[in-house]
This record gives structure tokens, sequence and C-alpha cells, in this order.
């Protein structure tokens, strides 16, 4: 993959995940946490897959991105170890929403989850934005 595409795949991704944003405060405002909450995740998964999109590394699975994006950019202190918490927040919630019959999210929870994809795709784009000057 060259970088030119690598670039655009990464700036796609990161529209996916501003998209995701904007859906989960959408949801969120009409009352359906579950899906703000899944759409938070997603906001903050597409993002982590916008950077490593740079060097055009893919794994199948989300587990093998989290890994990946946690062991080149939190452990290197790239970014600071907190979005590792917030990736593993987000990625708890997300999973009872989607795979457990009666998991809740509460509106405070889903309304903190939110407020954590924003701050995860603020620093992202931040870093993304420094990448290409």
């Amino acid at each position: 993959m060259s970088d030119i595409s690598r670039r655009d795949l990464s700036k796609y991704r990161l529209e996916q995940a501003e998209q995701c944003l904007k859906s989960s405060k959408l949801l969120y405002d009409n009352e359906d946490y579950k899906g703000a909450a899944n759409r938070a995740y997603y906001a903050i998964y597409h993002a982590l897959r916008s950077v490593i999109a740079l060097e055009g590394v893919e794994f199948v699975k989300h587990s093998g991105n989290i890994s990946y994006f946690r062991k080149e950019y939190i452990k290197t202190g790239i970014f600071d170890v907190e979005l590792s918490d917030i990736i593993t927040k987000a990625f708890t919630i997300r999973s009872g929403s989607d795979y457990d019959d009666f998991y809740v999210v509460s509106k405070e929870e889903t309304r903190k989850q939110i407020e954590n994809a924003t701050l995860f795709y603020d620093q992202i784009k931040s870093y993304l934005a420094d990448k290409s000057e």
C-alpha cells in the first residue's frame, strides 16, 4: 500500500470516527443509551485504526487492532495511558450492550463514554494533523 493510499485510508477512518461520534450524540439525545454507547466505542475504534492505517497494519479482530495500538502508541508514550483505559471501558460496555441480553447502560455511563470518545477522537485528530505537516 502506498503512502498516499495509507493517508487516504487514515483520513477515511478518522471521518468514520467523527460520524460515529455524531451518531452517538444523536442517539444519546433520543435516550437510546445502548446505541449511543455502541457508536461511542466505534468512534474510538475507527480513530485508533486511522492511526495504524498509516503503517499499513491491519488485524481482522478488534482485539488485534487494539493490542497493536496499545503496544505501539500507548506503551511507547506517543499517547497517554488514559487512552488505554478509555478503550477498555468502551469495549466492555459495547460488548455488554451487544451480547448480553439484559445489559443496561445508564444515561450517566453513556454520557461519560461520549465524553471519553470525544477526548480520544480529539487526541487522534491532533496527532494525525501533526503527522501530515
